[in-house]
């Protein structure tokens, strides 16, 4: 068989498709890191013109933007002339859809040497993230040597909020409630969606300092019904809430350390009271349909060592935390979330 044919041969695998999948992955990654989309926002632009505003060699560009044409990132005008695609203007840091940030953080260096020891991770039980930077995910990005890193994990998470909330909103009747917290909640991207949603309610932001550094920008509209409160879910929450919100919060950490974070919420929550847990639920028997929610799990375990759940597993969790009337809302279109309500012994 020529190389011709073998080559023919293998690019009908697509298993081989899966496989180089990485390349692709950094292909737009660099474009992310360079900030190219911005660079191009005003207009189609040279090669050489994109390496000097990005400080990068200009032969070597012209190459990543032909390959961009491939992804639909960029359009080829000319020999040597570039411009954005509508896809590609999402990864202007200024687009109101913008996800600059989310392919900056999962596929930046340290996500990606935690999924290059996978294997290791399969072999051990043990989460790669810790073992590959030395530190856990939480401090790395709450440590003041990380401060760049901790504002696009930040911006990151802020990303995928704003696409996810006017589901969560829709969804989830929070019209019910006088006072709503928001814990592990950012710089306040849901609260301040939620509080938009229903002008008679208050709430309450809650997150380490790190998290909260960009809250008052994000919080400005709707300042005056909104208490920002620094703390750790760990050691305790503060009380006085009708509904105790955790986003993407739960499935961070194993069992142990959510149960932890639950019962501290019980201890906070008053007769009434309710916990919202917004996260994806992992069927019992997964489809090339739900791969969504199994990688997602898959990073959890390389990255944080948490998990995604199914159903029984959060009844069981809350149930264990001392919680009753467990009831799911959902899937929530576009990320597939669902509303997880329960409320404590009456």
């Amino acid at each position: 068989m020529s190389k011709t044919e073998s080559s023919k041969t293998e690019s009908r695998s697509p298993l081989l498709d899966l496989a180089f999948g990485y390349m692709p992955a950094q292909m737009i990654h660099a474009a992310a890191e360079l900030g190219l989309a911005d660079a191009l926002a005003a207009g189609p632009r040279t090669s050489a013109e994109l390496a000097g505003e990005t400080g990068t060699h200009a032969p070597s560009l012209h190459r990543l933007l032909r390959g961009l044409v491939g992804l639909g990132v960029v359009e080829q005008k000319e020999r040597d002339l570039f411009a954005l695609t509508a896809e590609g203007q999402r990864l202007r840091a200024d687009a109101p859809d913008s996800i600059r940030s989310l392919i900056r953080l999962f596929c930046g260096p340290d996500v990606w040497r935690s999924w290059g020891d996978m294997t290791e991770t399969l072999r051990t039980g043990e989460y790669a993230w810790e073992r590959v930077t030395g530190t856990t995910p939480f401090e790395f990005f709450e440590s003041g040597a990380n401060a760049e890193l901790s504002a696009t994990f930040n911006a990151a998470m802020s990303e995928h909020t704003r696409a996810v909330a006017p589901g969560i909103v829709e969804a989830h009747d929070f019209g019910r409630y006088g006072t709503v917290a928001d814990l592990g909640g950012g710089d306040g991207t849901l609260i301040s969606a939620i509080l938009r949603s229903q002008p008679g309610l208050r709430g309450l932001l809650f997150d380490q300092p790190a998290g909260l550094a960009a809250a008052s920008a994000t919080l400005a509209d709707v300042a005056d019904r909104v208490e920002v409160v620094t703390g750790d879910f760990f050691k305790d929450v503060p009380g006085g809430a009708d509904a105790y919100v955790l986003k993407s919060v739960i499935h961070d950490w194993d069992d142990e350390r959510a149960t932890a974070i639950l019962r501290n919420c019980r201890a906070a929550m008053r007769p009434g009271a309710r916990i919202l847990l917004l996260e994806q639920v992992m069927p019992e028997i997964v489809t090339p349909q739900t791969q969504g929610v199994v990688r997602n799990d898959l990073n959890m375990l390389v990255c944080t060592g948490g998990r995604e759940r199914t159903e029984a597993e959060f009844r069981a969790l809350l149930e264990g935390a001392g919680f009753t009337a467990v009831a799911l809302t959902g899937p929530i279109p576009p990320s597939d979330y669902y509303v997880i309500e329960a409320e404590p012994p009456s």
